[in-house]
């Protein structure tokens, strides 16, 4: 057996018996911590450890995490991986080293939030965008353009997931600034930063699953930045074949929309940040919502089926607002009302009332009013809905509920005497009074029984199971 593939099992086997905290103990040291870090491609003190095909360094970083997580050098090692990548990225080498080095950054971060605070206080935030700019070979064009150059090749699968992690890294850091105003110079950075992800969203990759990845992971870092600063991902200027929107470059927004339609297709995997994105961006800004409006919510014409049958973007965000996952269906049911403008009549008509109860009862909006200021506090513009000319002529045959024209039904009196008319009158009030006294309840066979019998009924049972518990105790 070679010394690698010994190795390699030892470290798998002892990251298996590290689930058992008690095996922790004696490898908590500086010499093992240091020992793993070194076998991990990772060097924190002297020499850079020069890493290339090293079989087991991922076993290494994972062991190091599990260690590190009873550990008090949580600090010196993250001021060692910080001044690690300085170094490594100024002399581009060990890039296996340095994807490692990222991993135990994004696991130490993940792991302590006092980690978080202390990278963005030592400029963390500059330093990973500048290690996500050389992952993906960035050229500067204008302050916040990057040049976007169609011929150039692909990103390999290993740049890719460099740029993955150091996302994964400025996520953990950043998350909490989405809500807050930020200073000048920080407003700087974060755009900067936006400039670079909408690079991220793009660019090519040469695995297909490699730019998916990519691209789910720089949505996230934009979720997480200041909505101020997100203007830079309309504002470059046009190219002839750019989608655009009352002159606003929205090729950003059509990869986005393009990214969220596989993901639709995917078992809705990874959504709800795409979702949450796009709703904030069409909130904020103006050209934006109205292109996702003409892709998404295009002027009806035909209402011959349900809102939620169908293969177009609508169809499948409508079926989501029926989803079993709440997150997901509030965040699909949010994108399509904000694309309303938060109009609970264009709402109704786009999906159907059924489907859009749930929303609307969330917000205290079924009675059908909107505030000037909406529900949300974003003021929109008083433009009118007006319907196309084949909505018109069905618009009276649409069920409101279904969202759909419906077959007009026989009436069911037809035939029947003025007496015939008031017998049947009386019956349904008397059923109406019998149903308010006593409502009725499925039972366990699944059948309307009166609820008060169903009372009864576990009454019963309730009294047997207390005898029951009373002969046992006597026994």
């Amino acid at each position: 057996m070679s010394f690698q593939t010994c190795m390699s099992s030892c470290l798998r086997s002892l990251r298996i018996l590290s689930r058992d905290k008690k095996v922790l103990g004696p490898l908590i040291t500086d010499r093992a911590l240091l020992t793993l870090a070194h076998l991990g491609g990772i060097m924190f003190w002297g020499t850079p450890y020069s890493l290339k095909q090293n079989r087991y360094a991922i076993f290494a970083c994972h062991m190091l995490f599990c260690l590190l997580s009873n550990c008090l050098l949580f600090f010196s090692l993250l001021c060692g991986l910080t001044e690690k990548l300085n170094k490594e990225f100024q002399s581009a080498s060990s890039p296996c080293g340095q994807f490692y080095a990222l991993r135990l950054m994004f696991l130490l971060t993940a792991l302590r939030p006092e980690l978080r605070a202390q990278l963005k206080q030592e400029g963390g935030v500059p330093l990973l965008t500048t290690v996500l700019e050389k992952s993906l070979s960035v050229q500067w064009k204008e302050q916040y353009e990057v040049v976007l150059n169609p011929t150039a090749p692909p990103i390999s699968v290993e740049d890719s997931q460099q740029a993955q992690e150091a996302l994964k890294i400025l996520f953990n850091i950043t998350h909490s600034t989405h809500t807050q105003d930020p200073e000048e110079g920080d407003a700087s950075l974060y755009r900067h930063l936006a400039a670079v992800l909408r690079h991220c969203l793009m660019v090519s990759c040469e695995e297909e699953e490699a730019a998916d990845e990519l691209k789910g992971h720089a949505v996230n870092m934009l979720s997480a930045l200041p909505l101020s600063c997100l203007d830079v991902l309309v504002s470059v200027p046009l190219a002839p074949d750019s989608h655009q929107m009352n002159g606003a470059n929205m090729d950003c927004v059509h990869n986005l929309l393009m990214y969220m339609e596989r993901k639709l297709e995917q078992v809705k995997e990874r959504l709800t940040p795409v979702l949450n994105l796009l709703t904030e961006c069409s909130r904020a800004h103006r050209d934006t919502r109205h292109y996702l409006r003409q892709q998404i919510l295009p002027p009806l014409r035909d209402a011959s089926t349900k809102p939620e049958e169908g293969k177009t973007m609508r169809n499948r965000l409508v079926r989501l607002m029926t989803n079993l996952d709440t997150e997901l269906k509030h965040c699909a049911a949010d994108l399509l009302f904000v694309l309303c403008k938060e109009s609970v009549r264009r709402f109704v008509k786009y999906t159907g009332y059924g489907n859009a109860a749930g929303l609307l009862a969330t917000r205290g909006l079924l009675g059908g009013q909107r505030s000037k200021a909406t529900s949300s506090g974003t003021q929109y513009s008083s433009g009118s809905d007006s319907d196309t000319e084949e909505y018109r002529q069905i618009k009276d045959r649409v069920n409101p509920v279904t969202g759909q024209v419906e077959e007009e039904q026989p009436d069911p009196m037809e035939g029947m005497t003025e007496e015939e008319k008031e017998e049947e009158a009386h019956r349904l009030i008397s059923l109406f009074n019998k149903l308010s006294k006593d409502p009725m309840a499925l039972n366990e066979e699944g059948q309307l029984v009166p609820l008060s019998e169903l009372r009864d009924l576990s009454m019963e049972e309730t009294k047997s199971e207390e005898e029951h518990d009373d002969l046992e105790n006597v026994e």
